[in-house]
């Protein structure tokens, strides 16, 4: 998947990596508005895709997890 593309290796032995830093040089511009719906509308699709994949996976786990879902939501009706 592409949701990250700029994603390191998890170590925490890379240079200038500290607390409160941000990721990337100093003088990158700020985010625009619609960069940032552009990216979230990746994200949401790849979620969507990642929720869809389990599904057909694991058939008998989501049709349990909505079965308690559903149980779950009648339990708070008056």
């Amino acid at each position: 998947m592409t949701s990250n593309p700029k994603a390191g290796d998890g170590s925490a032995d890379e240079p200038g990596g500290g607390a409160g830093r941000h990721p990337g040089p100093p003088d990158d511009p700020p985010e625009t508005e619609a960069e940032r719906r552009r990216r979230r509308a990746v994200f949401l699709r790849e979620l969507t895709e990642a929720r869809e994949l389990r599904e057909r996976v694991q058939p008998r786990r989501t049709k349990e997890r909505r079965m308690r879902e559903a149980m779950r939501m009648r339990t708070f009706r008056i």
